[in-house]
């Protein structure tokens, strides 16, 4: 069995942070959303990865390299741009070939991973297993209507007004006869091979497929408020590590990881945080619920439910910033400027909250 990992898109939703970065890369508790699914597909045994890369290939590349670290062998396929989940699949043929697969996306983490889902698709011998979560807003997902019987009836991608709350979770299980379905299907109306339309190709033709209710939680990272939880979540479940000391003058309560070389002067952590190798906190306050990079420097400044990428710098800020995601080699500081003012320089598709 092989892995597929989708990690081709332009991350619109989280700009302008994508701009600069793939969206997959964007850390949750300081680690890249990519390397849970990469995790995830190693831990259910699977050790050939093949992943889907677009315009931020090289990025993507030099972050995962040859999957060694991981304990994976990594294989890319290119896709010139987004033509939709099931044109991912057709173009990755040729290295899929007549083995079964899982179809990750690489901006979606799930609770538990994925290894009992593997077994129970290679346990039943069906065609395809799709994953369904139950959601407040249906119209945004692919959703699934099941039969009486608990069969998939019918797919339908981002309906206006759904049949059913159930909606697919990026994670699908195939065999081959994916392949035949996504030759037959035509571009939707917005121009994408969709994988819901060669699903139900494959339920037409009679093949089974086979629906897992998901009991835990899962996130697609598209959006800032998704990628927040999906922090909290995870932050939830670290486990305490002390690789720098707690300066006099400074507390740690509650689960927190403390990285190499974090120097920590008159502050109080609250956990659950994690903080990154080389930062330094002084007169700060970090509350629950937040990850801070490497290397990041705050000072005079209260930070709670956030995500602060690796060398950025807040300083002298005397209100206190929550729920934000801050990007790399950031700067938030205090001007003593005359005459009195805010000053920003802020990229396409930001957003500013003032109070």
């Amino acid at each position: 069995m092989k892995g597929l990992i989708l990690s081709g898109g332009k991350g619109t939703r989280l700009r302008p942070l994508t701009y600069t970065s793939a969206k997959q890369l964007v850390p949750v508790a300081n680690k890249p959303v990519l390397f849970y699914a990469i995790d995830a597909i190693v831990a259910a045994g699977i050790r050939d990865i093949g992943i889907i890369v677009g315009e931020t290939g090289s990025e993507i590349r030099a972050a995962v390299g040859d999957g060694s670290r991981f304990g994976a062998r990594v294989t890319y396929i290119e896709q010139d741009a987004p033509r939709g989940l099931a044109h991912a699949v057709l173009i990755a043929e040729p290295y899929l070939g007549n083995e079964q697969f899982v179809m990750y996306l690489g901006d979606n983490l799930i609770a538990g991973g994925i290894t009992g889902l593997v077994d129970e698709f290679r346990r039943l011998g069906c065609n395809s297993e799709i994953l369904l979560a139950e959601v407040p807003n249906p119209q945004q997902f692919g959703v699934a209507e099941l039969a009486a019987g608990g069969k998939v009836q019918r797919l339908v991608e981002k309906p206006r007004e759904p049949r059913s709350n159930l909606a697919l979770v990026g994670v699908y299980m195939f065999d081959s006869t994916i392949f035949e379905s996504v030759r037959r299907i035509k571009p939707s109306a917005r121009g994408e091979l969709e994988i819901t339309d060669a699903i139900q190709d494959l339920i037409d033709r009679g093949l089974e497929v086979h629906p897992h209710l998901v009991s835990g939680w899962w996130k697609d990272t598209g959006k800032l408020e998704d990628m927040l939880e999906a922090n909290r979540i995870v932050l939830e479940s670290i486990e305490p590590l002390r690789a720098s000391e707690v300066g006099a003058g400074s507390r740690i309560e509650g689960r927190v990881s403390l990285g190499a070389g974090v120097e920590l002067v008159d502050s109080l952590v609250r956990g659950p945080v994690v903080i990154g190798d080389g930062t330094r906190l002084e007169s700060a306050f970090v509350g629950p619920y937040t990850s801070i990079g490497e290397r990041c420097t705050l000072v005079c400044c209260e930070l709670e439910n956030s995500i602060v990428l690796a060398d950025s710098t807040i300083r002298d800020i005397p209100l206190r910033i929550d729920g934000s995601l801050i990007g790399r080699n950031v700067r938030i500081v205090k001007t003593d400027q005359k005459p009195k003012a805010y000053r920003f320089m802020v990229g396409d598709n930001s957003e500013v909250g003032i109070t």
